[in-house]
């Protein structure tokens, strides 16, 4: 049997989710208000149950009137898309995971979602999870890059995994002076909002990220168990700072700021390290740094490559059409478009 539950009825949502022995922060009614605040859509979690198998998957369902190439061309409401919040996400599984219950659970959602005008959805997958690996059936699953974790096993182990020149890194920022904090409330907030759009315009950053006040307000409120800013002080002047999220065992370097002014003092290569420390001190088993832009092998990816560099994880997409006649007429409209790309790998194509 297949529920929809929607964000209004958020205990529900968490008591479900947390009943789920892999479950995660990205699946939280806390952490997906916050993207809704931001405008992506309305947050939905599917829970299937059957007497011997379960699944949960978090999404967000956009209006695809909502988006700019067809406000004059389709009426409010009348078709839908779906895509993982932001981060990671997709199907968790329990029970007896056999290819005719994946069957039955992807029957039943496929219905759903046809009854329900949705069209299409897009997921990306968990790469510590590894949650793809059951789902071949369901949606058609491609490798888009790599992504970085650290093992939290000992201090030993986080330190060891660290490359040579990394190590160094952080020796130097400790003997700068830089030291470490952490913390939780409205004035660390706020440096966090000053500094991070600050990163963002000096990166040049696409629009995406310019996330505004509520957004982050919604981190420190709704994920009020579940994050930490973490900071980096010299010379009583904050240089680096981090948000933090976690939950059930795993920790996520989720949002990003520094002062570029301090970049040779390393701030965010010792404030990684001090994170990956508390997490170890408080049972934390990963700390997912992440990828490059894009999923690209970046100079973000090397940096964050250089806190494991015995270890990648793979991520890996997920794209599922749900009905592809209306999934072709969206694509014809727009490529009536003149400087439309209709042979892009973006997905769905008809938002590309």
């Amino acid at each position: 049997m297949l529920t929809v539950i929607s964000i209004e009825d958020s205990q529900k949502w968490d008591n479900i989710v947390r009943s789920f022995k892999d479950y995660d922060v990205y699946y939280l009614s806390g952490y997906v208000k916050a993207f809704q605040i931001h405008g992506d859509g309305e947050p939905v979690l599917f829970y299937y149950e059957t007497e011997d198998m379960r699944a949960i998957n978090a999404v967000m369902k956009r209006d695809i009137s909502h988006n700019v190439n067809f406000a004059s061309k389709l009426k409010k409401g009348e078709y839908f898309d779906l895509i993982t919040p932001y981060g990671y996400g997709g199907y968790i599984i329990e029970g007896n995971i056999s290819d005719s219950n994946i069957t039955l659970l992807n029957t039943a959602y496929t219905e759903y979602c046809k009854e329900n005008n949705i069209i299409s959805e897009f997921v990306r997958f968990h790469p510590i999870l590894k949650n793809k690996d059951n789902l071949n059936r369901m949606y058609d699953i491609s490798g888009v890059g790599k992504t970085i974790s650290i093992d939290l096993a000992s201090p030993d182990i986080i330190w060891n995994n660290f490359t040579g020149k990394n190590r160094n890194m952080v020796r130097k920022a400790q003997k700068s002076g830089v030291k470490v904090y952490w913390g939780r409330s409205p004035e660390l907030l706020e440096r966090f909002i000053i500094m991070y759009k600050a990163t963002m315009l000096k990166n040049e950053a696409d629009k995406y990220y310019y996330f505004e006040e509520p957004f982050f307000n919604s981190i420190l409120y709704d994920l009020k168990h579940h994050s930490l800013i973490f900071y980096a002080m010299y010379n009583n002047e904050i240089i680096a700072m981090s948000i933090i999220l976690f939950a059930n065992q795993k920790m996520h370097y989720h949002l990003s700021a520094s002062n570029r002014l301090y970049q040779k003092l390393a701030p965010t290569n010792l404030l990684l390290y001090e994170a990956a420390c508390w997490g170890f001190a408080n049972n934390f088993k990963v700390f997912h740094l992440g990828g490059g832009l894009h999923s690209r092998e970046d100079n973000l990816y090397r940096f964050k490559k250089a806190f494991n560099k015995n270890l990648e994880n793979v991520y890996t997409v997920g794209k599922k059409c749900f009905n592809q006649k209306i999934y072709n007429w969206l694509v014809s409209i727009r490529s009536e478009e003149k400087d439309f790309d209709d042979n892009t790998s973006f997905f769905p194509l008809y938002r590309a």
